[in-house]
């Protein structure tokens, strides 16, 4: 791929996802065995609008099926899985529709939590999407009205899985299909907080006392859906929580709401500004602390540190009766660490929610803050 950015004063490539590979490859494979001829070059319109132009190798045409691969390129940005073979096989069905699943290599979710349902082959939403979307135009192309089943594979996928996070997870057996945009953009930290930065300067320039900041789309969904605000007015901070607080400050706000998802507010109360998973993952840790504290047995601790996912621990949580005094003393927690870090001359709160859960705390202030901003 000949596309590029610049990243610090670097002239960085782009890349693109596993998602985009496996769709390359589902497509090629559907076109093959609908045509039942070789095809070693694939065009992809990724969903941030890039097309693609991909080679196709490891091809096998057997009598009712086609497998063949994409090899991933990261492009400059530091990712295990940059040349790694995506593979798709295809099958015709009696049943009409695209039907994916994942083969060796490719992880199986086991906790509840994360974007598939346990027991689902680790094939994010967005590579689904565009699997089903790219084979259904080749169907289309060969009027071909039945089935096709997708089954993708990674033959490195178990030993690549073991440098990621996934174990952790609780997705096991390979790698994650991931993906939002197609597309890999290398970009170092110091660019993008400054990218957020210029943002939240813009945003006071033109009046605004009082920042809604979000880490991310699953908070944007909740400022719109839970709280009926507008998500366009929240600026994201990603995993940079400290630094745009900090930036806030210096600019001259008065104020600023939090609003996100308790996977990552939790490290707060244990004062990780910082929330990327690099940098430490104390989750659990607060969550088993939390629950000690307002009486949890052990036998319940040490379920809570056994988990992966935040709604896991809480479910654990509320079946011994403690999730509201927990909650309660998070929400206490994440107060003072915002109060020492953003100092008595600046208002900050934060609202906590689950995708499970809806709301589940905020912090004394977020009240009033969320008041001030709602009315503009």
């Amino acid at each position: 791929m000949e596309e590029y950015v610049l990243v610090d004063g670097k002239r960085l490539r782009l890349g693109y996802t596993t998602g985009s590979c496996a769709a390359a490859a589902s497509k090629a494979a559907v076109f093959m065995i609908l045509s039942g001829k070789r095809r070693e070059k694939i065009t992809l319109l990724t969903p941030k609008g890039i097309t693609l132009d991909l080679d196709i190798c490891g091809i096998t045409m057997g009598e009712d099926f086609v497998r063949c691969a994409v090899k991933k390129d990261a492009g400059d940005d530091p990712d295990v899985t940059g040349g790694a073979l995506i593979f798709a096989e295809v099958r015709k069905t009696g049943t009409p529709g695209v039907c994916i699943d994942g083969g060796k290599g490719v992880g199986r979710v086991t906790k509840p939590g994360l974007d598939q349902p346990a027991g689902a082959a680790a094939i994010n939403s967005v590579p689904r999407k565009m699997i089903t979307e790219n084979v259904e135009e080749v169907c289309r192309l060969f009027d071909y009205g039945g089935g096709i089943s997708v089954l993708i594979t990674v033959p490195e996928g178990e030993a690549l899985a073991k440098k990621t996070f996934n174990p952790r997870l609780g997705i096991e057996g390979g790698i994650s299909i991931i993906g939002t945009t197609g597309i890999v953009e290398p970009m170092s930290e110091k660019a993008l907080v400054d990218a957020i930065i210029v943002e939240l300067r813009q945003r006071r320039a033109q009046g605004e006392k009082y920042a809604l900041l979000t880490p991310g789309n699953y908070g944007s969904d909740f400022i719109r859906d839970g709280l009926g605000l507008d998500p366009d007015f929240a600026v994201m901070t990603s995993n940079f929580i400290g630094d745009c607080l900090d930036a806030c400050r210096d600019l001259g706000y008065k104020g600023a709401l939090l609003v996100g998802h308790v996977g990552k507010l939790v490290k707060l109360a244990g004062g990780m500004f910082n929330t990327h998973s690099k940098y430490g993952d104390c989750r659990m840790d607060i969550l088993a602390a939390c629950a000690g504290a307002r009486g949890l047995g052990k036998e319940g601790v040490t379920k809570v540190l056994e988990c992966v996912m935040a709604d896991e621990a809480l479910r654990i949580i509320g079946e011994a009766g403690l999730k509201d005094q927990v909650l309660t003393l998070l929400s206490q927690r994440i107060d003072d660490m915002l109060s020492h870090r953003c100092g008595e001359d600046f208002s900050c709160g934060a609202i906590v929610f689950s995708k499970v859960g809806g709301e589940l705390c905020r912090t004394k202030k977020a009240g009033e803050l969320l008041k001030i901003i709602s009315e503009g």
